[in-house]
């Protein structure tokens, strides 16, 4: 286990979360210089609700309003939609109104978590309870 803090350069930002994963920004370019630390990857809205973490990335294939619906409630920093996928106008009208940054990769949702995962972001969580 590494140090409680990150070092300034260990930092990672919005702008790095782009180049790291040859991403298209499609909401949010202004906010780029945001800092991310921890990451929730699901398709189910009911997972991220209970599961993920504010201020985390929220990595998904699903492009509706509701997915920027749940990242308001949560207060989650950005939308990564992964497997190329791009968001109807009203999702993205939404996402502007709620000032949520959307971006949009091409990798498919294990390489997007795998790569950000190797540049320090970790999990919001890494296991749910309950016995095994």
């Amino acid at each position: 286990m590494g140090p409680a803090f990150k070092k300034e350069e260990d930092i990672v930002t919005l702008e790095d979360v782009k180049n790291i994963l040859e991403a298209e920004v499609l909401v949010g370019g202004e906010q780029l210089g945001k800092s991310v630390k921890t990451a929730f990857a699901a398709d189910l809205m009911s997972d991220v609700l209970a599961f993920a973490k504010p201020d985390s990335l929220l990595l998904t294939g699903l492009t509706n309003p509701q997915v920027v619906r749940t990242a308001d409630i949560l207060d989650i920093t950005a939308i990564i939609m992964v497997r190329g996928k791009k968001p109807s106008e009203e999702t993205i009208k939404l996402a502007e109104e709620l000032k949520i940054p959307i971006l949009s990769t091409r990798y498919i949702l294990f390489e997007t978590s795998g790569r950000l995962h190797a540049k320090g972001i970790t999990g919001c969580i890494e296991k749910v309870g309950g016995e095994m």
